[in-house]
């Protein structure tokens, strides 16, 4: 790999700059300053010792948890070892036996690693081609399954524009207003006006009875969206699918508000508003203050309760919380707001991401109280997860 060099020759600034972008490349949060923080370290602590090195980097380098796996296996791609270079160099004497297999990386890794593609022209219909003609079925079935947080950067941009052609379907209810229909079922009451008014028209023939029935409207949403470290990867995409899949409910009379929550709540409804999904994103963005912190689930919802309780419209609203249920509060404040929530909801529904492991259990505390309180667990991890959602939301509201 030519463009990663040897940290052995003398290159060492050299070295420590383009590790830097390549962590950058891998989606790792690094400024100059972290970099000449690196650079720093490194003359502190000598490169005799590869550890050393590695440790003194990573303190600087590294500020989420989810990056030190990404960085561990980036440094040691980058600054070779001679080991493992005789390693894979005895792999390749004919008396070995069987075929080397390449060392399997994070795609995260892979793709910072990755040699620049030569830039080509953008087509003119540039979203039809890439999603037509450069994805194969088997390219579109593994996307289907594959679970977000494990996808290279590329592969999430792809998923997140999949994740907006995805229909939720919201469950509708009977509503107050009425409407005139030709007929009606077992509930219709006749229209006497419209009878009337059919009859002058017809020299007194009542040809067409006019009925009254309840207007469908679908039922309303409340969205609460965890935005702390663990669903950094979930985060931004389900809100991408939240936004284009609820769009047309305002059309049809329904309600939809949308929650953020970590340390803090963040009210996103104005965002939700913007008929884009990008711009919605943006925003987001500009409002949430706590991305990618802690998670405080029941100082959220009794911030939700004591400022945004009429948002809850009786005991219809559907409320989605979006979470892998790792809340660092106490069990007891989060029982409580939870409590109160179901009280004031038709259903509360727990979209859990950590279900893509087959023997997953809640046992965290956070987890164990939303199990007991939440009235369903519902999967997202993946798009068959996100196409699989309005089935079983559907089901779970018939057979309440």
């Amino acid at each position: 790999m030519h463009q990663l060099g040897d940290a052995r020759r003398g290159k060492l600034a050299g070295n420590l700059a383009g590790f830097g972008r390549a962590l950058r490349r891998a989606g790792v949060r690094v400024d100059a300053s972290r970099i000449a923080l690196a650079a720093e370290a490194a003359q502190l602590v000598g490169v005799h010792r590869r550890d050393d090195m590695s440790a003194a980097m990573e303190a600087v380098l590294v500020a989420r948890e989810q990056d030190r796996l990404v960085f561990r296996e980036l440094f040691d791609a980058w600054f070779r070892d001679p080991e493992l270079a005789s390693k894979m160099l005895a792999q390749m004497l004919p008396t070995a036996e069987g075929r080397a297999e390449p060392p399997r990386r994070r795609p995260r890794v892979r793709e910072a690693l990755a040699a620049p593609a030569a830039p080509k022209a953008a087509p003119e219909n540039e979203r039809e081609v890439q999603f037509d003609a450069a994805m194969t079925a088997g390219d579109r079935r593994r996307l289907q399954h594959a679970d977000f947080n494990a996808l290279g950067a590329a592969e999430y941009r792809l998923v997140e524009r999949l994740a907006r052609d995805i229909a939720l379907p919201v469950p509708t209810v009977p509503g107050r207003r009425l409407r005139v229909a030709g007929q009606g079922g077992a509930h219709a009451r006749m229209h006497w006006p419209g009878v009337w008014h059919e009859a002058a028209r017809t020299g007194g023939e009542m040809l067409r009875l006019p009925r009254l029935v309840r207007r469908e409207q679908p039922l309303p949403l409340l969205v609460l969206v965890d935005v702390s470290g663990s669903m950094e990867r979930y985060a931004r995409l389900l809100l991408a699918f939240l936004h284009a899949a609820t769009r047309g409910l305002a059309g049809r009379g329904g309600r939809r508000d949308v929650f953020a929550f970590g340390t803090g709540l963040t009210d996103l409804t104005p965002a939700f508003r913007a008929a884009d999904t990008d711009a919605m994103l943006a925003a987001a963005g500009r409002a949430i203050e706590d991305f990618a912190g802690g998670t405080r689930l029941g100082e959220s919802l009794a911030q939700l309760r004591r400022q945004h309780a009429r948002r809850l419209v009786g005991r219809r609203t559907l409320a989605l919380l979006v979470s892998d249920g790792l809340d660092t509060g106490e069990p007891e404040a989060l029982r409580g707001e939870l409590q109160w929530l179901r009280r004031h909801s038709r259903r509360l529904l727990w979209l859990n991401p950590l279900l893509r492991f087959p023997g997953y259990a809640p046992l965290a505390r956070g987890a164990a109280v939303l199990h007991r309180e939440a009235d369903a667990m519902l999967a997202v991890h993946n798009l068959q997860a996100l196409e699989d959602l309005a089935r079983s939301i559907a089901a779970l509201l018939r057979r309440g």
